[in-house]
């Protein structure tokens, strides 16, 4: 199903669209090659358990948002954003807003009570963002790593 020219679409992503995946990782602050994305798509198990949904205008993808359930025992059952982006030049225009109400349809459908997102200290236009569409900042963190 095709669209009007400019058209913004959204859709579930495929393997096929890793390329354009990893393009936008990358200018995430994620680099990330076909393959790698390829991979990471065919590990997100269980499926029922994750959505990735992509914003298309003029066939071309423009970004991405992961979300996944987070069962805990602490907190009634809520999803988290893993990752969104809209590409440069491309943001402000409304795909962000359409993949983040895509991830809270899915959530509300999975029966989830809320949603949560991490975001870097130093991404003051995305905290706007998930302020301007209801959500609250609730707490500062320190985050840790450890290969393996």
């Amino acid at each position: 199903m095709k669209g009007k020219k400019g058209e913004l679409k959204l859709r579930r992503a495929k393997r096929s669209d890793a390329p354009s995946i990893a393009e936008l990782s990358g200018e995430l602050g994620y680099p990330a090659t076909t393959e790698d994305i390829r991979t990471r798509l065919a590990e997100l198990k269980p499926a029922r358990q994750h959505a990735v949904f992509l914003a298309e205008a003029d066939e071309l993808v423009i970004g991405w948002i992961h979300v996944s359930l987070v069962p805990l025992l602490e907190v009634p059952r809520r999803a988290e954003i893993n990752g969104l982006i809209v590409a440069d030049g491309q943001r402000g225009h409304g795909a962000g807003a359409k993949l983040l109400e895509a991830a809270e349809r899915w959530a509300r459908a999975k029966e989830c009570k809320g949603m949560s997102v991490r975001s870097n200290v130093i991404r003051d236009r995305a905290h706007v963002f998930y302020e301007r569409h209801g959500y609250q900042h609730f707490k500062t963190q320190k985050a840790f790593r450890k290969a393996l």
